[in-house]
C-alpha cells in the first residue's frame, strides 16, 4: 500500500499469470493523491494458493476480505484483464463499496473460435504449465519492435508467468477463459462510474469487446490505445495512466 493514509482508495487488481509487480508503471501517477493498495491474486506472487475451486466469486470474496484487513469501506477498483473481470463480479457482489471502475484490457463475450482457442490454451496449460504458453503470450501482450527493444523486461514478465504453480496455473486460467458468462449484461446491473480502456491491437480484448463493456454500464466511457497491444500498461504508461488519472480526477468522492 502506497499513498497518503487518508487518500481515496484504489485497488489494483493485476491479470492473469502475473501478480502485484506489473503495477510498477502505474502506481506512480497515482500515489501523491491516492491511497494505492496493490496485491496478489489466490495462486499469484506471494499469496496463499486457492482455498477452492477458483471461481470469480472466490477472487471477489479476496478482494473484499483484503479491503475489511486495510479498513477501507469501499474503493475504486482498477481491474487488468482476469482482474477487469474480477473489479466487475466485485461491483455486481457489493455495489455499495464499489466508488467506481476502470476496466484494462479485459474480455466480454468471445466469438466461438476465441473461446475454443483459449480452451485450448488451458489445455496446453493444464498439461505443460505456464512455460508452455508465456512465449505466445508475450507476442500478444507486446507489439514486435518493443519485444525486441526491452529484452529486460520480457525476460521480467516471462519471470512471473513461470513461477506459477503447474497444479494452479490452468485452474485459474480456466477462470479467465469460462467465468465471462457471469458478467455479461450484468445482474444486477453495474451503475457506478467506469472507464474501459484497451489497445488496438489487443487482439483478445480488442476494441469490439470494450466498446461492449461500456455499452452494457450506464454513463461508461471506453478509450482505445492507438498501436498497443494487451500489456500497454508496461509498454507506454502514460498511455494508460492519462485517461485512468483523469477520470479518477473527475469523480465525485465527496461522499
Amino acid at each position: 500500500m502506497s499513498g497518503p493514509a487518508t487518500g481515496p482508495v484504489v485497488v489494483m487488481i493485476h491479470g492473469l499469470g502475473l501478480n502485484q509487480d506489473c503495477w510498477q508503471w502505474t502506481t506512480p501517477a497515482f500515489e501523491d493523491d491516492y491511497r494505492v493498495l496493490t496485491y496478489d491474486l489466490y495462486g499469484h506472487g506471494q499469496s496463499a494458493p486457492p482455498p477452492e475451486t477458483p471461481s470469480l466469486s472466490l477472487f471477489s470474496n479476496q478482494l473484499a476480505a483484503l479491503l475489511d484487513h486495510c479498513g477501507a469501506q469501499s474503493a475504486i477498483l482498477v481491474g487488468f484483464s482476469l482482474g477487469g473481470m474480477i473489479a466487475r463480479r466485485f461491483a455486481q457482489d457489493a455495489p455499495g463499496r464499489t466508488r467506481a471502475l476502470a476496466i484494462l484490457h479485459s474480455p466480454h463475450k468471445r466469438s466461438p473460435d476465441a473461446q475454443a482457442a483459449i480452451l485450448k490454451r488451458v489445455a496446453q496449460a493444464r498439461h505443460d504449465g505456464p512455460q508452455s504458453t508465456v512465449e505466445a503470450a508475450l507476442e500478444r501482450w507486446f507489439t514486435a519492435d518493443f519485444r525486441q527493444a526491452n529484452p529486460d523486461m520480457m525476460d521480467e514478465v516471462r519471470r512471473w508467468v513461470t513461477a506459477n504453480d503447474i497444479a494452479i496455473y490452468h485452474t485459474i486460467y480456466r477462470v479467465l477463459a469460462d467465468g465471462i458468462d457471469e458478467i455479461v449484461a450484468p445482474t444486477p446491473p453495474i451503475t457506478c462510474p467506469t472507464l474501459v480502456i484497451t489497445g488496438v491491437e489487443d487482439f483478445g480484448n480488442g476494441p469490439e469487446m470494450t466498446h461492449a463493456i461500456a455499452a452494457e454500464i450506464p454513463g461508461a466511457k471506453a478509450v482505445i490505445l492507438p498501436g498497443l497491444r494487451h500489456m500497454a500498461l508496461a509498454e507506454n504508461p502514460a498511455a494508460v495512466n492519462n485517461p485512468l488519472r483523469a477520470f479518477i480526477n473527475r469523480l465525485d468522492l465527496t461522499s
